[in-house]
């Protein structure tokens, strides 16, 4: 049983008595009781540091007393009044001053005191204060320390001391040792001298001499040793050593700190979420907490590790050797991969969780632990997927201040290179998780499911929202108008295209999305794009002239159904441009894929795989190509290094044509290339297509085995004879018989012939009619004829003549490339027909092949110009080149008529000088604003604010050209002429915060400063609705400045529903995580949009100072041009979709009049001014 503690009542009484009579400060206060929660007055005396309470003035025994030191007090608002009464005494009663004592130590509740007058209590406040001994304390403190400080200095000069002690003990025993060496070397020279010199008959001027000279030696020795000294002091070699160990203090700095995370993660969360789902009543299973922290215990254990071998090194400084630590720790960070690869599902599995309440209650309780200093668990969780990059960053610096001569030099380039291998690993494998993560998140979005997109080799593209024109039937379209509201509401369809497939939904009034029961999902290869209506198409003429040529058909053919058509309507002619390239890039991809993977299964053991795994230029490293493990749209390995040659090499490689690799390509040329360097390889593939094209490829394609011919004999009546494509190729073979017998499809040619691959483009209409040729050519004479294959480069007057005088020029335009192939291949399994010899199937197949290399450069030219217009906006000599190359194109009389076609909407969509810009431009907006009349702030509705902020925000983002992106010239010196549109967004977004702080400033009473906040916050809310959530920061930056943020009276004016809405604002736009909450709302969301572009500028920044662009070999590293195009890409899709709203002059006149705007400094006094500091 605990005693209990003994008291001295005399002693306390002594006290109280001389309380009442000396007593700092006396007087009478209400005392609020715990239990009754009843004010009493009481009268206080107080006595150094213990406050005494009588029942009465004149009592003299006390109530009570309170030990005061360590105390603190602070003031307290008044407590709200329930009961109704005078309004005198409710007056009374608020203007009483209330205050509370809190005592630091467990166990006591707090002291509630009131008194009547705000001076009296002030004084009170005052004296508790200093009776608490709260100065004394912290002075106390501070002299510890400087006590620990001196402490630790008089140790440290012990030791030196100690060490001084120990090298002079060691230098008088050299002494000695060379004091009996020289006595040893004196008594041998004596010996050897034949006589013995007499000392004392030197002359003493020559003694004087000698002591001056020696002096003067030693006073030029030191004097050149400190000039040595000092000028290694201030050499490049010592401020690099300088900059060397300044980077490891900060390296071992960040991995405490980064150690310290990882002990937080673990010890604050991981260890007793285990403990927690060990419980009868878990709230989360062992499983979802293995799925949430991996093996990030693992990483812990690691890093510990390897801080202790980094402080162990620093205690031995100046002399630091870290590489044999990065050789101990790169085999250990492969646990990383594991990290990174799901990490985005750990986030998914906690979000999970988080639904149940108990665990959210629980999991709040470990964040409000003082050690996460307001960090969530998701932060904690994404710490780890930085320190690779950190590492390497830090390992480049380091080596940037380490000499070639250092020790350490190969160590660490090996540990840095190790690690930049790692990286790109866990990259590829990001980049693969979240293209399936993509396609997975799309399919739940989906009531009904999709299950193609469960198929890893759909790669997601793009995604936006179309409109469907209703068709009646035989495919025509119903007479409705593009600004039909019915139209616009019912037939909206949100929209994705992968590189297989096309979806096309409907959404709900709750959010979800519903594929089409007819025409949902198009397969690609059933599908052909006509991108303008025939002219002779009545009806096509009246659809263009009503929707304004922004629509574009879909032709459906399917093998077991009936074809269909579906008629999309972009919002504008760019959306619709860019559509229209990437679905024709897919269908060419895959047609072409599919017809090469036909041909070669049906007549040779070369399948397209094969062909692919048979030509190492593709795969295999080289010295001038490095691969990646991750495949492209194509199948075929991406590439992670190159120089320019073999990136322009697969640029114009016939076989294929990678979207992702175009788009990458075209984004970042400029970086390692340029525009004409780029057109010129064009323009030779286009002339020269048997000298441009790689022989390798044009050999692998038409390669076949000439021993096995006779394998493939077959009879003529074998289905696979008549074998006809499953869907219709580009360029279709007709679907009526043809003349030509029914044979084997095979490719014959030596191995050394210059022949080329094939690529087809897409056709203006769903199928093509073949027509053959009449007869054959006769067997070769001397007498030259002509063939049927003209380029640009063949004589005019050699051409092919049928026999009976016949001439075939009219058929040159009218035989598809396909029945060309079938006529050039035909033959591979029986021999050679009668009328066909070796010379003229290898001419056709040189037809096929110039018709492939033109339709691979008009399918480059045609993503060129629709997607990156201001390339040749900006460059009038390239347009004038591209114009003149497509010019000699349409020149060509063997030119197919979808060639000619394709080519002739090239030039016009070039041709425009103004591409039909309807937007509105900022300086439209500013010159229309100068001639109306100001509005004020209080007549404008927060929709109308909302609304113009919107369109201001997206015409300044819209305005930016992408090559500003490139090359961080937003950082740099002159980033105002490199980059003067990203630098116009900066300074819009700081004038739009400015404006919203000063007009609240503006307003002298706290009741018009609260109902000014409330409206921002409407017009940000509101912003948020229209996905503008630029607007939304620009608002909330505003809020959070410190001039506005003091202002605690107006602040506590504002209601808690605006209090409510604006936490929620800020955490949407939060920067916690990379924006986290940013990313996913912008993923989840449908264009038109603004993003905040300070996030792509952050992560451009992080790639660009990451890794470099070309490798130390000199070659381009494609690995950082495909991230920087993935963000390109991003940010321009929020580019091209344009709001539809009205633009009013005078709303757009007060958020851009800056004689409205107040500078921060004046802000700040003006808020001193309005709400001044309270004393301390």
């Amino acid at each position: 049983m605990q005693k209990s503690v003994r008291y001295n009542e005399g002693h306390a009484l002594y006290l109280a008595f001389l309380a009442r009579k000396e007593g700092t400060k006396r007087g009478f206060l209400s005392k609020k009781t715990a239990e009754a929660s009843r004010w009493h007055e009481k009268w206080f005396a107080l006595y150094q540091n213990v406050l005494f309470y009588f029942e009465g003035e004149q009592s003299c025994r006390p109530a009570g007393m309170y030990l005061l030191e360590g105390c603190s007090c602070e003031r307290t608002p008044a407590p709200p009044r329930a009961g109704a009464g005078p309004g005198g005494v409710r007056d009374a009663l608020d203007k009483q001053y209330y205050f509370t004592v809190l005592f630091g130590h467990e166990g006591q509740k707090p002291l509630e005191l009131r008194c009547e007058e705000e001076q009296d209590g002030k004084e009170w406040m005052e004296a508790i204060h200093q009776a608490s001994y709260a100065d004394i304390l912290i002075e106390r403190e501070v002299l510890m320390q400087k006590y620990i400080h001196l402490v630790q200095i008089v140790e440290t000069e012990k030791i030196a001391a100690n060490q001084l002690r120990h090298q002079l003990e060691d230098q008088d025993t050299e002494i000695e040792r060379l004091k009996s060496e020289i006595i040893a070397l004196n008594k041998t020279k004596e010996r050897m001298r034949p006589y013995q010199s007499n000392q004392e008959d030197e002359d003493p001027d020559i003694k004087k001499i000698k002591k001056v000279q020696s002096f003067m030696r030693g006073w030029l020795c030191r004097r050149k040793w400190k000039t040595i000294v000092q000028d290694y002091i201030c050499s490049p070699h010592a401020e690099s050593m300088r900059k060397r160990n300044q980077i490891v203090f900060t390296m071992v700095e960040a991995e405490s700190e980064y150690v310290h995370q990882l002990y937080i993660l673990v010890n604050g969360f991981l260890r007793p979420l285990r403990m927690a789902a060990s419980s009868k009543k878990p709230p989360i299973s062992h499983d979802d907490v293995s799925s949430i922290f991996l093996n990030s215990e693992t990483i812990m254990f690691l890093h510990e590790i390897f801080h202790q071998g980094l402080k162990a090194r620093i205690a031995n400084w100046p002399t630091l050797i870290l590489a044999d630590l990065f050789d101990i720790l790169l085999p250990m960070l492969n646990i990383y991969q594991e990290f990174v690869r799901n990490h985005q599902y750990s986030l998914q599995v906690l979000a999970n969780c988080k639904q149940n309440r108990d665990f959210d209650k629980l999991l709040k309780q470990y964040e409000a632990n003082p050690a996460c200093e307001g960090r969530m668990l998701e932060t904690f969780l994404t710490y780890p997927m930085f320190q690779i990059p950190r590492y390497i960053i830090t390992l480049h610096e380091l080596l940037a201040h380490t000499p070639h001569e250092h020790v350490e030099r190969k160590s660490l380039e090996f540990a840095k290179s190790k690690l930049e291998e790692l990286s790109r690993v866990m990259h590829d494998e990001v980049s693969d998780t979240e293209n399936i993560r993509k396609n997975l998140a799309i399919e739940r979005m989906i009531v009904e499911g999709c299950d193609i997109l469960l198929d890893t080799s759909q790669t997601f593209i793009r995604q936006g929202s179309l409109i469907q024109v209703p068709s009646v039937e035989r495919g025509k379209l119903s007479k409705v108008r593009l600004g039909s509201l019915s139209l616009k509401k019912e037939g909206e369809r949100q929209c994705f295209l992968f590189t297989k497939h096309f979806l096309i939904c409907t959404r709900s009034s709750g959010g979800k999305l519903h594929l089409l029961k007819t025409g949902g999902v198009l397969s690609l290869i059933d599908c052909t794009l006509i991108e303008e209506p025939d002219a002779s198409d009545d009806d096509s003429k009246g659809s263009g002239q009503v929707f304004g040529h922004l629509d574009f058909k879909i032709v459906v053919e399917p093998p077991d159904a009936a074809a269909f058509t579906v008629v999309l309507l972009a919002p504008s002619r760019q959306e619709k441009a860019a559509w229209m390239s990437d679905i024709s890039q897919c269908v060419d991809n895959i047609r072409c894929n599919g017809l090469m993977t036909i041909v070669f299964e049906e007549n040779s053991k070369v399948t397209v795989p094969h062909m692919i795994k048979s030509d190492a230029r593709l795969h295999k490293d080289d010295t001038d190509i490095c691969f990646s493990k991750t495949l492209n749209s194509c199948k075929v390995p991406q590439i992670r290094y190159a120089s320019v040659e073999r990136l322009l090499e697969r640029l114009t490689d016939l076989r294929f044509l990678s979207i992702d690799f175009l788009n990458t390509f075209l984004h970042t040329y400029r970086i390692f290339t340029t525009a004409a360097v780029v057109l010129g390889k064009l323009s030779d593939i286009y002339k020269r297509p048997f000298t441009s094209i790689p022989v390798r490829s044009l050999e692998l394609f038409f390669a076949t085995s000439q021993n096995n011919r006779g394998e493939h004999l077959v009879d003529g009546k074998s289905p696979r004879l008549c074998r006809k494509f499953s869907s219709p190729p580009p360029l279709a073979v007709s679907r009526t018989s043809s003349p030509v017998r029914a044979r084997k499809l095979s490719l014959t040619s030596p191995l050394n012939s210059k022949i080329g691959a094939l690529d087809l483009t897409t056709s203006s209409s769903p199928t093509t009619t073949t027509q053959s040729p009449a007869a054959s050519p006769p067997p070769h004479t001397g007498v030259e004829k002509l063939s049927p294959c003209r380029s640009p480069s063949t004589p005019r007057h050699r051409r092919y003549r049928q026999p009976g005088g016949q001439t075939a020029d009219n058929a040159h335009c009218s035989v598809s490339p396909a029945s060309a192939f079938a006529i050039a291949t035909a033959a591979a399994g029986h021999g050679s027909p009668p009328g066909f010899n070796n010379t003229e199937r290898t001419c056709d197949k040189e037809f096929i092949i110039r018709r492939t290399a033109t339709n691979r450069v008009l399918n480059v030219l045609r993503h060129w110009v629709s997607k990156h217009a201001q390339d040749f906006e900006l460059n009038n000599e390239l347009k004038m080149n591209v114009l003149n190359l497509l010019e000699e194109v349409l020149r060509d009389p063997d030119l197919l008529p979808q060639e000619r076609k394709a080519t002739a909407n090239i030039l016009r969509a070039l041709s425009q000088d103004d591409q039909d810009d309807i937007h509105l431009k900022l300086e439209d907006i500013i010159q229309m604003t100068d001639c109306m009349k100001a509005e004020c702030f209080q007549s404008l509705s927060a929709m109308e604010l909302a609304e113009q902020i919107t369109l201001l925000d997206h015409v300044i983002f819209r305005s930016i050209p992408y090559e500003e992106f490139l090359g961080q010239g937003w950082m740099k010196l002159d980033k105002n002429e490199r980059t003067p549109y990203i630098m116009k967004t900066s300074q819009h977004f700081n004038d739009m915060s400015n404006l919203v702080a000063s007009q609240i400033m503006n307003y002298a009473d706290v009741s018009s400063r609260a109902n000014a906040i409330e409206k921002w916050v409407a017009v940000a809310d509101i912003c948020r609705c229209l996905h503008n959530y630029n607007g939304v920061l620009e608002i909330t930056s505003a809020l959070n400045r410190s001039a506005i943020y003091r202002l605690k009276k107006t602040w506590a004016k504002v209601s808690k529903q605006t209090k409510a809405l604006m936490d929620k604002l800020q955490k949407t736009v939060s920067s916690e995580g990379r924006f986290k909450n940013l990313r996913e709302t912008l993923k989840n969301c449908n264009p038109p949009a603004v993003p905040y572009l300070g996030m792509y500028l952050t992560d451009l920044a992080f790639i660009e100072e990451g890794t470099p662009n070309f490798t130390e070999e000199g070659l381009v590293n494609f690995s950082k041009m495909r991230m920087i195009s993935h963000i390109i890409r991003e940010i321009r899709q929020f580019q091209q979709t344009s709001y539809r709203i009205d633009h009013q002059p005078k709303v757009t006149q007060y958020l851009l009049d800056k004689d409205l705007i107040i500078d921060e400094d004046t802000l700040y006094e003006l808020s001193l001014k309005i709400e001044p500091r309270l004393p301390a």
